[in-house]
């Protein structure tokens, strides 16, 4: 058998005179998914040499950027072909693109998928001194696509990738050719209360960013019982059974646990103060663009509210919105709908 050398990775590589031995094979790498869907089994082949670049299952990196704000290594998730049109996934808070790892496998036949782990969250590396604001964030991000040449592709937002998103999409709107919201945030109307009250005392122009302020949420929303409560609440009881607990200690254990990476969360929370005042510049930016738009929004979500989904028809008329019957963490439950409401829309896409 010959081997190729991927761009980034090095690859199994069968010839012509092995393809009819793996089409006959192809039953065995074929699993269903419940409510019939399917994915390749996480053995990688590549059939012929003429799809040499198609990885259905997600392979890992770590790649260096260098930008004003200092080097960093962004390690990020991917997955299809680079000759598909590509799809990058932002994920939320306290999460990472560990948040993505079902979702991948579902639409990496169709699309080229690209999930980072934003600064502060992950394995991504930034300088001890780097500065956490959504803008830092959207900095680095930017950088990396850059560094990967990927100047069209449709985001999937929800949660903190909403406001690394909408920054990308406003610095550059020629680039986004969709948009996914999945509890992905536009509209003062989708701040859902009481979770945000506590985080919006932080904005308080008196004493703004007080350490009492910062205690206060240190002591619930940045220890696991808060990360539970994000992954729980919302979520109909018949369906509990399909959160996967790990995914909650995961996200603990990797972004929240010790003083130094709650202050680094911290400091995201009083960012994000910044956030609500670029809203008419983002629903502007969707007035005049008409980019496409799917919103596939859990209406559970205790964060992020439905009326946050139901206002994006205000400035884009044709958006497509789906109340999903599911909390935060939509993924956890919803995966195969969402999957299959983005490949049926993307369809549609130009890219």
């Amino acid at each position: 058998m010959a081997k190729h050398a991927h761009a980034r990775d090095k690859q199994l590589l069968l010839t012509q005179d092995d393809y009819s031995i793996v089409a006959e094979s192809c039953k065995a790498l074929w699993s269903v998914r419940r409510r019939g869907e399917y994915i390749l089994n996480s053995t990688y082949i590549a059939m012929s040499p003429h799809h040499h670049d198609y990885t259905p299952s997600p392979s890992y990196h770590d790649l260096a950027v260098d930008t004003n704000l200092g080097n960093a290594s962004v390690h990020y998730i991917e997955a299809g072909s680079v000759s598909k049109p590509t799809v990058l996934l932002l994920h939320g808070f306290p999460s990472s693109s560990n948040q993505f790892r079902d979702l991948v496998p579902l639409l990496s036949d169709s699309y080229h998928v690209l999930a980072p782990d934003l600064p502060g969250f992950g394995l991504t590396k930034v300088p001890e001194d780097f500065v956490y604001t959504f803008d830092a964030l959207t900095t680095i991000i930017a950088a990396w696509l850059i560094a990967l040449n990927v100047t069209r592709y449709a985001v999937y937002i929800f949660d903190y990738g909403a406001p690394v998103g909408l920054r990308l999409a406003l610095q550059n709107p020629d680039h986004i050719a969709a948009i996914i919201s999945q509890n992905g945030n536009a509209y003062d109307s989708g701040f859902g209360q009481p979770f945000w009250e506590p985080i919006m005392a932080l904005w308080n122009e008196t004493n703004p960013n007080s350490e009492a302020d910062r205690d206060s949420l240190r002591a619930f929303y940045l220890q696991i019982g808060g990360t539970d409560y994000q992954y729980t609440t919302g979520v109909p009881e018949g369906d509990l059974k399909l959160v996967n607990p790990v995914a909650a200690q995961i996200d603990y254990y990797l972004n929240l646990e010790g003083r130094r990476k709650q202050d680094v969360q911290l400091d995201l929370f009083y960012d994000y103060r910044n956030t609500p005042p670029l809203y008419p510049k983002v629903q502007e930016y969707f007035r005049k663009s008409q980019v496409p738009l799917l919103a596939a929004w859990g209406k559970g979500d205790p964060v992020f509210i439905p009326p946050g989904a139901e206002d994006f028809k205000k400035d884009l008329p044709d958006a497509e919105i789906h109340l999903l019957d599911a909390g935060h963490f939509a993924l956890e439950t919803k995966r195969w709908e969402i999957a299959a409401l983005m490949k049926k829309f993307l369809k549609t896409v130009k890219f």
